[in-house]
């Protein structure tokens, strides 16, 4: 008859699938009966009743019956700590004094990977010492608007990421071949993001910003459960519908209890440089409307325009210092820091 001490070294590999760590470390075992060739299992997950629930069923029945138990029962309840083990303490993080900044969006297509690399590039250039997160884990982008080569540094098990125009990089690019598809289940991201927050030598930094995929999914969820003091900025386009579903990741943010610092309307016009007159493609008024609705603020408004090629320092999405767009994001990044005080 196996003991409860060996039953625990046979689970302790199986990962609670919410909360990304050992059922064993975690204590989602609250109950363990052995009998000869039989085991008798109660264990707490962080949502009861869900696919991931019968996927840790199985791998439960499966580990016990191959070291030899003929019978195994199970019974699942609801955690109590609603899975607070997941979120990152001060201590935690790579440095207390770091603000996390998420950029979120309803949809895709409005340019919030952009509005990320440019608010942190802009950021690192008023002198602040910046990390950047591509969190889109799907749709990663970050490296190659950045113009971005190589990989992260590794030095025994340490990560460095990669720097570029003073902002510190990781990303899901430097870690799949060949511009390869991702295509993890919502558990397996919430591992790699845990990763990226603890697992990277990311520093002493003022500010981190999290390039969030598009939505209210898995990933999302993870970056608010993980990161309660969390602000947020919302990106949107003039367009009422764009503006009404980026309304859901704001709702998302209030309900997490993450300070929504503002919104950016990025598309919001098309300048000529011939006259200057401007020309709103999409519309008016979406990006002050969500503002409204969220009880907050327009941090700026981004028109349509293509940033300058430079072949010796190549960065495709990034708008430089002193050009038009370039100067609306100085703006922003110093609203940015007079708001967060720091």
């Amino acid at each position: 008859m196996l003991s409860e001490e060996r039953i625990l070294e046979i689970l302790k590999p199986i990962q609670e699938p919410f909360l990304h760590k050992s059922i064993v470390d975690a204590n989602s075992i609250t109950e363990m009966k052995v009998k000869e060739n039989y085991v008798s299992l109660k264990i707490a997950i962080a949502q009861a009743n869900s696919p991931e629930q019968m996927q840790l069923q199985q791998q439960i029945v499966n580990e016990l019956k191959s070291a030899g138990v003929e019978s195994v029962g199970l019974r699942f309840e609801q955690r109590q700590d609603n899975g607070q083990e997941q979120t990152l303490s001060g201590e935690d993080q790579s440095t207390e004094s770091t603000t996390f900044i998420a950029v979120a969006s309803g949809k895709g297509g409005v340019g919030k990977s952009t509005v990320s690399v440019n608010l942190a590039t802009s950021l690192a250039n008023a002198g602040k010492k910046v990390g950047l997160i591509d969190a889109d884990i799907y749709g990663f982008s970050v490296p190659d608007m950045m113009g971005i080569a190589e990989r992260p540094r590794v030095v025994g098990e340490q990560i460095f990421p990669v720097e570029r125009l003073g902002v510190k990089v990781i990303s899901m690019a430097f870690f799949v071949e060949d511009n390869a598809p991702v295509i993890w289940r919502g558990p397996m991201l919430g591992k790699m993001l845990t990763n990226f927050f603890n697992d990277i030598e990311w520093g002493d930094l003022d500010y981190l910003i999290l390039d969030l995929p598009p939505g209210t999914g898995d990933v999302a969820l993870d970056v608010h459960k993980m990161l309660p003091q969390s602000k947020e900025i919302i990106v949107t386009t003039p367009h009422p519908t764009a503006a009404f579903v980026a309304a859901r990741a704001g709702a998302m943010a209030l309900k997490t209890e993450h300070e929504v610092l503002g919104v950016i309307e990025n598309m919001a016009y098309f300048e000529s440089e011939t006259t200057g007159e401007k020309e709103y493609v999409f519309g008016k008024g979406g990006g002050d409307k969500l503002a409204d609705e969220l009880q907050t603020e327009v941090l700026g408004r981004i028109p349509l325009g293509q940033p300058a090629m430079h072949e010796e320092d190549f960065a495709p999405s990034v708008y430089r210092d002193g050009s038009r767009i370039g100067e609306i994001y100085k703006q922003i990044a110093h609203k940015i820091i007079e708001k967060v005080g720091k």
